[in-house]
């Protein structure tokens, strides 16, 4: 895609968005719901009229403001966030479905083999509401590499799914896929799912427009702005001034690199950027008293209030492993993870 714009009448949805997908990667849009991630999906595949720009599949320009070639034939393959299976059609009849350029019996020879790829075989004479959801979405999936796309678009292909299930149907799914050797899009708003699905995730705001681009680690480790490094989930927050390259913190001085001295930044710090200890050791932390600890499986999120410092009072949140006890004796001292603190120049 190049250069591709969309709007609503006069509302814009899409603005000025460029971007590749390479065979065998998966891409993962990121943002928020109405950010216009699942217009661009529409687009590519022929679902919505391009208005501005250009979508090339293999070096074959598929639409541009001269010509626009039908979904049908541009050998896409779109899981729709629903699933959109036929529920009078079988199993069998949903994958082949697509495959209505080949004569009968190579059909059904490729919907079998794909079904048996995703392990819905011994399913194909079912009809859909007889199958679970993840099921279901096995099911969607062979239906979408059937006709070996050269591009499979993923609209929030697991979010109707519970939390066990769509740990293991994603992987499930990234395995078929990387063993295909498809291009993939995918859109989603969960970052985790992002983190995990992703060879590149391309962060979109809400103006429509691509605000961060890169590997995983590198959109989490150095967020481009505050609104990219809040996109993954509760973050701690204060306001600073820069002094001679630092930041005055009840955590030590912090450096703010690439901001002049006298102004004023926003700094950002994750909870799992917070440490806590007690007893010996706590040079270059700070004193705190513990709020509240609440578990969440296999850690815990603990709110603390900070009793020194240029943050005295302020409240903060931190994820530990496993449980805390609020039962334990003697201070607390909370210390900062550099890797998971970020700071951004105010307007």
């Amino acid at each position: 895609m190049v250069g591709v714009s969309h709007a609503y009448g006069s509302t814009p949805v899409l603005n000025n968005i460029s971007l590749t997908v390479p065979a065998g990667e998966l891409v993962c849009l990121l943002g928020p719901s109405g950010c216009g991630k699942t217009t661009l999906l529409r687009v590519a595949a022929g679902l919505e009229r391009l208005q501005a720009g250009s979508v090339t599949i293999n070096e074959t320009i598929v639409a541009d403001r001269k010509s626009q070639l039908p979904p049908e034939d541009r050998r896409i393959g779109f899981m729709f966030q629903d699933y959109a299976l036929f529920p009078h059609l079988s199993v069998l009849d949903n994958v082949t479905f697509g495959l209505f350029r080949e004569a009968k019996a190579a059909a059904r020879e490729r919907a079998m083999e794909i079904l048996g790829q995703v392990g819905m075989a011994r399913y194909a004479d079912q009809h859909p509401h007889m199958l679970s959801g993840g099921q279901q979405q096995r099911v969607a999936l062979a239906r979408a590499l059937a006709p070996k796309p050269r591009l499979v678009l993923l609209d929030e292909p697991f979010s109707g799914l519970d939390t066990e299930m769509r740990a293991r149907i994603r992987e499930e799914t990234l395995s078929v896929l990387k063993q295909t050797n498809v291009a993939t899009l995918m859109v989603t708003h969960d970052p985790e799912e992002a983190m995990f699905m992703a060879d590149r995730i391309k962060v979109m705001g809400e103006n429509g427009r691509i605000l961060q681009a890169g590997r995983p680690a590198d959109i989490y480790y150095r967020p481009a702005s505050e609104y990219v490094a809040r996109l993954f989930g509760p973050i701690n927050m204060f306001d600073g001034v820069v002094d001679k390259g630092e930041l005055k913190s009840s955590f030590g001085a912090l450096t703010a690199t690439g901001v002049a001295d006298g102004h004023a930044v926003r700094v950002l710090i994750r909870p799992e950027g917070l440490i806590l200890s007690n007893g010996d050791g706590h040079e270059g932390g700070t004193p705190v008293d513990i709020l509240s600890a609440h578990l969440l499986g296999d850690s815990s999120m603990v709110r603390f209030q900070v009793r020194e410092g240029a943050n005295r009072g302020a409240e903060f949140q931190v994820r530990i492993p496993g449980a805390f006890d609020l039962t334990e004796k003697g201070q607390i001292w909370a210390h900062v993870d550099p890797r998971h603190v970020f700071h951004y120049p105010q307007e």
